[in-house]
């Protein structure tokens, strides 16, 4: 079977498995990617995904930044990756733990969660972003490693659609807050929403526009 060294639709010729090869040279034998999804919104977990590719198989030519895709690319590329990958772990901080730790700890969290997922679990991670204090194993951390990195891609779109999934759910539960269309985003529809029914069980109180509805909210 052909292989390929870059998404054909990358905006420059990117060898997408050059962090996982420098990584390899270095002695390292169990190499994943890790990436999340939920920093920003108002509600809902934060979610990260920990994801080794199999090198066998060519790369998905849509492969790259969960956020560069659209929703049927992803839900499509969600298939192909847990179909090829080694392994992925997934793992999850809850609203709860966001407002207690704040959320950049809750994502660290998150990511430490999805790496415990694995058994075993990899000796060696790329991490998109900013480096992660602590972590259970080697680490290399790589802004805007979802664009140039296969595992860290394949990490940030299984985070993205797992995420979007619990939304979904969540929607069935709190039907007036349109989780299915706003993935609990600060949408205009959203903060409205939010101001009429005030926060829900799984909103995040800790958030400035969630927060000031709480106050307003409990006074009544």
């Amino acid at each position: 079977m052909a292989k390929t060294s870059a998404a054909p639709n990358s905006p420059t010729e990117v060898d997408w498995w050059r962090e996982e090869t420098i990584a390899r040279s270095m002695g390292y034998s169990r190499v994943a990617g890790i990436d999340e999804a939920g920093r920003g919104p108002l509600a809902g977990p934060v979610v990260a995904a920990c994801v080794a590719l199999d090198r066998e198989f060519p790369l998905h030519p849509q492969l790259n930044d969960s956020k560069l895709l659209s929703s049927l690319t992803r839900e499509r590329l969600y298939q192909w990756i847990e179909e090829h990958a080694i392994v992925i772990g997934v793992g999850r901080a809850e609203p709860e733990e966001i407002d207690r730790l704040n959320i950049l700890r809750s994502t660290h969290l998150a990511m430490k969660r999805a790496w415990q997922q694995i058994t075993p679990p990899p000796d060696f991670v790329l991490i998109d972003g900013l480096p992660v204090s602590s972590f259970p194993c080697p680490q290399r951390s790589i802004v805007k490693g979802d664009r140039c990195s296969a595992s860290i891609a394949a990490a940030s779109i299984i985070a993205k659609v797992t995420r979007d999934h619990l939304m979904e759910e969540y929607d069935r539960l709190y039907p007036e807050y349109d989780f299915s269309r706003n993935k609990g985003y600060p949408t205009a529809d959203h903060l409205r929403r939010l101001a009429l029914h005030g926060p829900s069980a799984i909103h995040r109180r800790s958030f400035g526009p969630v927060a000031q509805l709480s106050i307003a909210f409990d006074r009544t």
